[in-house]
């Protein structure tokens, strides 16, 4: 399943943002088959916060682990929050 991130905006900011995107997104997560990969899709994404990260990846980390696959995270955002996210064990 491929996800782009930029359906939920350019500026992924604020933790309850990020909470209602995964409430949001989570519904179709039952399509996803036992053994296909997710992709999350950064490309259009300008800003985006550890906040909104972590309550939106940090659940998708728990459930599929090395299924979660990040694409297009040349963004200085991006790649800033995915590490710090890391920092944290993240496991991202």
């Amino acid at each position: 399943m491929h996800v782009m991130l930029k359906k939920f905006g350019t500026t992924l900011t604020s933790r309850q943002f990020g909470k209602e995107a995964f409430t949001v997104f989570k519904s179709q997560l039952t399509d996803l088959s036992d053994h296909e990969k997710l992709e999350i899709d950064f490309e259009g994404v300008n800003t985006f916060s550890p906040s909104w990260g972590d309550e939106f990846l940090t659940p998708l980390v728990g459930i599929y682990g090395d299924r979660l696959v990040f694409i297009n995270t040349q963004n200085p955002s991006v790649k800033a929050t995915l590490k710090f996210l890391e920092s944290l064990d993240k496991d991202l």
